[in-house]
């Protein structure tokens, strides 16, 4: 069975995001959306939050599972028994960064693969800390993420 992790804080979960889970949950048998927390940043939704919000909008891929991760991303996959890291590239910058990302995967657990899937054009300039600043000054990011999340999105910033 080809089990993939698909790491991240998704704050929010976007367009691109869920461009990503659709696609490779056709490449493999599992597809674990892993939920983290990027300690650089402060969030906007909590884990359990956004662990709702992303079971909603991937309700309809049948092998996808969503779950809260912490610690190294490969102890994460040792316990998960997944083989696969899964991530998406917006840019120049993303590859940069992604590169040497699985290239200390690779140094710490040799037999993990990391699968790069390119984001389709219209999601290459679609970051969740840029939904997060135009969602605050009342922007309207409709387009930009599921209904479900800019639902959540107008709910969060009509509290504020």
């Amino acid at each position: 069975m080809k089990i993939a992790l698909y790491p991240g804080s998704f704050d929010p979960l976007t367009n691109g995001h869920l461009d990503i889970i659709e696609r490779a949950s056709k490449l493999f048998d599992r597809l674990i959306v892993g939920v983290g927390t990027n300690t650089s940043k402060t969030p906007l939704f909590s884990t359990p939050e956004k662990i709702t919000l992303i079971h909603e909008v991937t309700a309809a891929f049948k092998n996808v599972d969503v779950i809260e991760i912490s610690g190294l991303t490969v102890d994460v996959m040792d316990n998960l028994q997944a083989n696969y890291l899964v991530r998406g590239l917006r840019n120049e910058n993303d590859y940069l960064y992604e590169r040497d990302i699985a290239e200390m995967n690779r140094s710490l657990r040799p037999d993990i693969e990391t699968v790069i899937l390119m984001a389709h054009h219209e999601n290459q300039n679609i970051a969740s800390s840029m939904i997060k600043e135009i969602a605050h000054f009342g922007g309207d990011v409709s387009k930009l993420v599921p209904k479900v999340i800019n639902d959540a999105l107008e709910i969060k910033h009509a509290h504020k």
